[in-house]
């Protein structure tokens, strides 16, 4: 009830204190009916909840109640404050048809223009047809605003068709109309047609204004037809039409175009000839043209002669000689152009000029210039961006003035100047390969790192960047990181470099790490790349050194399987230590490796060191192998394995081995097995013992019988 009283109050109150007095908004008509916001005008909040709510009965209902009563000024402004043009239409729609407010020809006008600008053409153009139907008379400006709106949204069409339907449907057209028009076509290039319509409207009467001309000369020049320009500006001044200082600018911008500066100067000379006084822009667009040519010494002398007559240069007049000047390497007139840009506070409107300012500064050899543009583009609060820090950090690594690039990449670092979204100019790898090389060799992989981070969440993936980066962590002893680095090109799949894969494995076995080292080294492999002999030699040294004797042999098996031949004497002592180790299944197969690649280990030495180490079950099989294999074995060793084997009491193991010898002619000594034959029978292997005598005494007869021939031989 207290809000309805509230509500009653306020709709009888006049209407310049509904408009801009205190009032209840809607929160507080819902919560609280003392509280009020101050100093809201009633169609801000209208807007608001416009805004913030649903187009809904509910919402319509909330307004209704808060103001009963509509008038002009209010729709009007609540239309003129309406942020989103759907809002505005809803409104505009909404007061018609519930009755509330007739719309007149202003709130239809302002209606059009707001559809216009947010390119809602289709509901603009129904609004405008259907304002007879409601009492309300059109107009040409109605009329001229929808042709224009269509114009800007790129319809010619349409803007042709409004212009042609203003007449059949009675709407006086002026020079207005045509005006518009020309503005419409001859933006898209239409020449020809444009040329039509000026016939008709000279024929229609209407007598074509200077704004009129000045559109068509720009229009023709725009579409490169010169000599058509040229005609109209001569038949605006045979009509008596005085050419503006606008007419003249168009006439040197259009001469510009086609590089026609001498035209252009005449031009400029015809206008101070007419007592009409040159503008910014006037001296802007010559001073382009002269740059466009390479004069820019004459640009420079215009450029001064504007300031003598107190015309002041714009953000575009700089914008425009600055490049000239770095493309004449007038860098020493570019920078005390910059400084006084910088003393007035005028930031150029194309922020790339700074680029080729510093690019330039860098060139001419004027390397605290070029850092001097990057401290002017923070004084002017123009966002400075990778790109510029990349030219001056590539400038003054090439100088060797390294300790200052060191700032500069710290300044890039710290802001995260890299990965702001809007930065259209990023870094070059010849900019940032160069710091990034100089830092990994000086002990500052770290910072490296970071930066290059930075530079990988923007989609870089250089390979030399990456090296460099795994070679700068493996000197400065964190082989850890650098093989996190490699872990990361093998994911985004960059090619890595053989040189850095040597310097993790050596880092890692400098760090005392062979394990690590040997996976280094797997990761070389994996990638495609060979190690020299030194890195094998050292990788199975430290892993021999650390215990790890089975790995040391697996390091040994990839050198031999890729066809390297060198280090037998280290070879022979993984071997051994093998063997020593039990792990003799694995010693043979190493062995079997060497065979087949035409290297023959000292099996003769093996067999010493194992049967002196009272290695007999090692010696036994290795004995065994080198049998199968007809391995060049000294007889001594063979005794010796065999002594070792009765010693140990493996007389059975011996009987065998001695069976295999004798079968190839290799014992000649039987003290031997006379040894071995009591041993036997000792042990109650009487048949092995029978055996072995009478294999003894057939070799004997054997030997006696062949003899025996040689004697009757030399007898005949």
């Amino acid at each position: 009830m207290a809000s309805l009283c509230a509500l009653k109050k306020l709709s009888t109150a006049p209407l310049c204190l509904r408009s801009t007095s205190f009032f209840y908004s809607s929160e507080s008509l819902n919560n609280d009916t003392n509280t009020r916001i101050p100093q809201e005008k009633l169609e801000d909040l209208i807007c608001r909840m416009m805004s913030s709510r649903a187009w809904t009965t509910r919402l319509q209902n909330s307004i209704r109640n808060l103001v009963p009563s509509f008038d002009h000024e209010l729709v009007y402004n609540v239309l003129h404050s309406s942020k989103n043009a759907d809002h505005a239409l809803q409104f505009f729609r909404w007061v018609e048809r519930s009755g509330l407010f007739i719309h007149d020809r202003e709130t239809h006008f302002k209606i059009i223009h707001i559809l216009g600008r947010a390119s809602k053409l289709n509901h603009a153009r129904c609004i405008l047809l259907d304002m007879p139907n409601k009492g309300v008379d059109w107009d040409e400006d109605l009329w001229v605003l929808m042709i224009d709106s269509y114009g800007k949204s790129g319809i010619v069409q349409e803007s042709v068709k409004l212009f042609s339907k203003m007449e059949e449907l009675g709407v006086q057209r002026t020079v207005k109309s045509y005006n518009a028009l020309f503005n419409v076509i001859t933006r898209r290039g239409r020449y020809m047609m444009a040329k039509r319509y000026f016939n008709k409207m000279v024929n229609e009467g209407i007598e074509p204004t200077r704004h009129t001309y000045n559109l068509l000369i720009w229009g023709f020049f725009l579409s490169s037809k010169l000599d058509t320009a040229i005609r109209f500006f001569e038949d605006m001044k045979s009509r008596e039409i005085t050419p503006d200082v606008v007419t003249y600018n168009t006439m040197i911008s259009g001469y510009n175009r086609v590089k026609k500066i001498e035209e252009a100067e005449k031009c400029f000379v015809e206008m101070k000839g007419r007592n009409i006084e040159p503008n910014v822009i006037s001296y802007t667009t010559l001073i382009k043209g002269y740059s466009l040519v390479g004069r820019v010494d004459d640009a420079l002398r215009i450029f001064e002669e504007m300031k003598s007559f107190g015309i002041k240069p714009n953000a575009i007049t700089y914008s425009t000689l600055l490049p000239g000047l770095c493309d004449a390497q007038k860098m020493s007139e570019a920078r005390v152009i910059l400084k006084e840009m910088e003393d007035k506070y005028i930031a150029p409107k194309d922020n790339s000029i700074f680029i080729k300012l510093i690019s330039g500064q860098c060139e001419a050899g004027d390397l605290d210039a070029a850092a001097d543009v990057l401290k002017t583009m923070i004084r002017l609060s123009v966002p400075t961006e990778a790109g510029h820090y990349g030219v001056l950090i590539e400038n003054f690594c090439k100088a060797g003035i390294y300790d200052r690039a060191v700032k500069f990449l710290d300044k890039l670092i710290e802001k995260e100047i890299v990965l702001r979204p809007e930065s259209s100019l990023s870094m070059e790898p010849s900019s940032y390969n160069l710091i990034i090389d100089y830092l990994c060799n000086n002990g500052h992989t770290a910072k490296a790192e970071t930066f290059f981070r930075q530079l990988m969440k923007t989609g870089v993936q250089d390979p030399v960047a990456f090296n460099n980066l795994v070679c700068g962590h493996s000197r400065e002893g964190v082989p850890d990181s650098a093989f996190e680095i490699l872990k990361i090109m093998g994911r985004r799949k960059v090619v890595s470099d053989g040189i850095a894969h040597k310097s993790l494995v050596e880092s890692y076995l400098k760090k005392g790490e062979p394990a690590d080292a040997k996976t280094a080294l797997d990761n070389m492999l994996e990638n495609g790349h060979d190690p020299d002999l030194l890195l094998h030699r050292s990788v199975m040294e430290s892993l021999m050194g650390d215990g790890r004797v089975q790995t040391a042999s697996r390091v040994m098996k990839v050198m031999l399987e890729k066809g390297v031949k060198e280090h037998m004497d280290l070879i022979s002592t993984i071997l051994e230590a093998l063997l020593m180790r039990g792990h003799v299944e694995e010693a043979l197969g190493r062995i079997e490796l060497l065979l087949h690649n035409s290297l023959s280990p000292d099996l003769d030495a093996l067999l010493s060191v194992l049967c002196d180490k009272g290695k007999t079950a090692a010696a036994l099989k290795l004995l065994d192998f080198g049998l199968e294999r007809n391995c060049n074995i000294d007889f001594s060793s063979y005794d010796k394995v065999l002594d070792s084997l009765v010693a140990s009491g493996k007389t059975l193991n011996a009987y065998s081995i001695l069976c295999k010898m004798m079968e190839k002619g290799g014992v000649k000594d039987h003290k031997s097995c006379e040894e071995l034959i009591k041993s036997l029978n000792d042990e109650g292997n009487t048949k092995q013992a029978d055996i072995l005598r009478r294999m003894i005494l057939g070799k004997e007869t054997t030997l006696d019988s062949k003899k025996g021939k040689k004697k009757t031989a030399v007898a005949a």
